[in-house]
């Protein structure tokens, strides 16, 4: 079977499940995964055979595609900011988004010796890229599910990156750590209300974690407001979250009242409101 040959199977069979420009995407995708093989190597040599072995790999997931599952859950792995994660339905896809919170936490604090706190770790791909480019700092991350601390410790590994991993939960942070054991925080917690289930993708609501996903209607900033206050025990911390495009003036006022100061909000590169920053100097 060639290159051709396995984009045309995909068209035909994807057709009634996806657009002709996301089943190109998913074709490439594939190949890349599983052959190491950039766009314009096949585009470039359509002709080229793959092999049995291969050939039969990528068609189970083309069955998979058919159910919805996300490809990087198919593949295994997915990149984030250089670096190759292994992905499961135990953690959260690693989305463009985050990597531009990475970005900015990396260009304040580029060269500095700090203590690091990733708070909602999931695939540890905020910890372990901030460690990468970080070097000097020391970076510690949590979660409260077994199974993401898992998959976080087993990229560690294969990385090579140390980090310290710990299972603790979000919202009750002061009961197992001290927040003057850290001089900056990051976190891209659950934020999308129970009520707004129907703006997500649907194969994201099939497969992805709703624990990292979803927060209460009546209570959408119950995470930020945990964190901010177990950072509220330092007397000089700054905090990076990742957040919902609508929620960054009530998270703003939130934080303000908190007594943190110096709080920016950041558009992404489609000019959303998704990042924000704030410092608390006792």
């Amino acid at each position: 079977m060639t290159y051709e040959d396995l984009r045309l199977v995909f068209e035909k069979e994807l057709n009634d499940f996806y657009s002709l420009n996301e089943i190109k995407s998913l074709f490439y995708y594939t190949l890349n995964g599983i052959l190491q093989i950039p766009k314009i190597t096949i585009l470039s040599n359509p002709h080229n055979q793959i092999d049995k072995n291969n050939s039969q790999t990528i068609l189970n997931i083309l069955k998979g595609l058919k159910k919805k599952i996300p490809i990087q859950y198919l593949i295994g792995w997915a990149p984030f900011y250089g670096l190759e994660l292994d992905v499961n339905p135990s953690v959260l896809i690693p989305r463009p988004e985050t990597e531009e919170l990475v970005e900015w936490v990396i260009k304040d604090n580029k060269g500095k010796k700090l203590r690091i706190l990733d708070v909602c770790t999931g695939s540890g791909c905020i910890a372990l890229a901030l460690k990468k480019n970080l070097p000097k700092c020391s970076v510690s991350a949590l979660d409260v599910s077994e199974g993401a601390l898992e998959t976080a410790a087993h990229n560690a590994e294969k990385l090579g990156i140390e980090i310290e991993l710990m299972e603790e939960d979000a919202l009750s942070l002061s009961e197992g750590l001290n927040a003057a054991d850290f001089d900056v925080i990051v976190s891209n917690p659950p934020y999308i209300k129970n009520a707004e289930k129907h703006q997500v993708q649907e194969n994201v609501l099939m497969y992805e974690p709703h624990m990292a996903l979803f927060v209460p209607d009546k209570d959408p900033l119950k995470f930020y407001e945990a964190i901010a206050g177990f950072a509220k025990g330092n007397k000089h911390i700054t905090l990076y979250f990742e957040i919902q495009e609508d929620r960054a003036k009530s998270l703003s006022d939130l934080l303000k009242k908190m007594g943190f100061t110096d709080i920016v909000v950041c558009k992404d590169m489609n000019g959303k409101d998704r990042m924000l920053k704030c410092i608390y100097i006792c």
